[in-house]
């Protein structure tokens, strides 16, 4: 009898988890919708560009073989770095830093102020800092971001959680508070405001707004707050967004209502950050069933977020790949949502959370034993070896394949050529009369004018 029940259980969760598949392929394979993902992709992501061929002289150079090869992207894809160095063994470092390097120009370094500047005024700034899981010292990752060419950002200026604060810090009075918030604030700006150029200024507000007892004492106005003193801190040229969390997407008229809090006293705000979090295996069968987070609910929230006029980013990814063909369907998944949010017009970056398993919060080594079910979840690109799973080969035949462009073209008696591609930067192959040239251009938004390149 007890062998009968446990074969019907087993069918009866394959019947679920067929039912759950089934509907997800419904509801992603929809041509309505790919057809409006591929349309803006086309719009949004890529541009018309004319090569100029000219010799020493000013003279057109026609035809010539022109390569055209896309080396970078302007569109900022990355992960967080936290564990930069801090695997067990120097293998596990170097395959962790290859496969972040081959996917990613962008690359979020940890600010939490507990991890930062654990006993006041001697903050773990400089590279030998004393060790701690998964805040590595600024000064190391952004070493290493310089050496790569990939563009930082901190996270975050201020993150009002009680467990994200050292223990000096006063709780309960919130005029002694801000006197150390702005000293600490003041003392990163001055010495990172020429090295990161985004920043996550406050994080998760909505969540401590509803729960205050998880946070420091505050005034009601301390969002906007945060962000006058960090628009006195930090130059134009970096940008300062406001980052906040998943269930946003549900509320985005909520999510916005802080943004024009901001915006309404007159402050710099230059993004919006969108968290998307299936922490839990529950999550993601709710996902795939489409009983949270359809793509006509997600694009609902960018559409009406879009009027705000601010760049958006997705800022923290996760994706279970644990339970039976997970890997599989997180690959899936992740490759529905990537093209989706690069679809958006004003997306300007996507940032998946933690690279490698057994890397995310509450771990202390490479291992699981001991998690949180972060971990559990198994919601690395990479598994605990720091080798690719198929959510990352598909992330790579995306971001290093579909969306780069090559072409190859000739130039005309007037020695011009026309190819349309994804913005970023190039290198342009010229050869003409046995000779070979090699140039760079930059193709942005907006870019109307001939790239004029001389042949020597």
């Amino acid at each position: 009898m007890r062998y009968q029940f446990i074969l019907f259980f087993i069918f009866a969760l394959t019947l679920h988890i067929n039912a759950q598949q089934s509907n997800y392929d419904k509801i992603w394979s929809d041509s309505s919708l790919n057809s409006r993902i591929n349309e803006n992709i086309e719009k949004y992501r890529k541009s018309d560009a004319i090569i100029e061929v000219k010799d020493k002289d000013g003279n057109p150079v026609s035809n010539a073989s022109i390569e055209v090869h896309q080396k970078t992207h302007e569109f900022l894809f990355g992960s967080n770095i936290f564990v930069l160095g801090q695997l067990s063994k120097a293998e596990l470092n170097q395959k962790y830093e290859s496969a972040f390097t081959n996917l990613f120009n962008f690359a979020t370094l940890p600010f939490y102020w507990r991890g930062l500047e654990p006993q006041e005024g001697k903050p773990r700034f400089e590279e030998d800092s004393e060790r701690i899981w998964r805040r590595p010292p600024p000064d190391q990752l952004l070493k290493w971001c310089k050496s790569h060419y990939i563009t930082a950002k901190g996270h975050a200026l201020m993150y009002n959680r009680n467990e994200q604060m050292p223990d000096w810090t006063n709780e309960n009075d919130p005029e002694v508070f801000l006197k150390q918030a702005e000293k600490h604030m003041a003392e990163i700006a001055d010495r990172y405001r020429d090295d990161i150029v985004i920043w996550d200024v406050v994080n998760e507000e909505r969540y401590r707004t509803r729960n205050p007892e998880t946070g420091h004492k505050v005034p009601d106005d301390y969002l906007v707050w945060c962000f006058r003193v960090a628009g006195s801190l930090f130059p134009e040229n970096v940008k300062l967004i406001y980052n906040d969390d998943t269930q946003n997407h549900l509320n985005p008229d909520e999510f916005a209502g802080y943004i024009n809090r901001i915006i309404d006293q007159g402050l710099r705000i230059d993004g919006m950050g969108l968290q998307f979090h299936l922490f839990s295996l529950d999550a993601r069968d709710k996902f795939l069933e489409g009983s949270i987070y359809p793509p006509d609910q997600l694009l609902n929230a960018y559409d009406q977020l879009e009027k705000i006029g601010l760049p958006l980013y997705i800022t923290e990814i996760t994706v279970p790949s644990a339970g039976e063909n997970g890997a599989v369907i997180q690959a899936e998944i992740i490759e529905d949502l990537y093209r989706l949010w690069f679809s958006i017009k004003n997306m300007a970056g996507i940032t998946y959370w933690n690279l490698g398993d057994g890397t995310a919060y509450g771990g202390k080594d490479t291992t699981t034993e001991g998690m949180g079910g972060e971990n559990k979840a198994m919601a690395g690109l990479l598994d605990e070896t720091m080798n690719p799973k198929p959510a990352y080969q598909v992330l790579d035949k995306l971001i290093n394949d579909e969306w780069k462009t090559k072409a190859s073209l000739k130039s005309n008696r007037e020695g011009k050529a026309n190819f349309r591609g994804f913005y970023g930067r190039y290198e342009i192959k010229i050869i003409s009369d046995g000779k070979t040239q090699v140039c760079e251009i930059n193709l942005g938004k907006g870019e109307k004018k001939p790239f004029v390149l001389t042949f020597e």
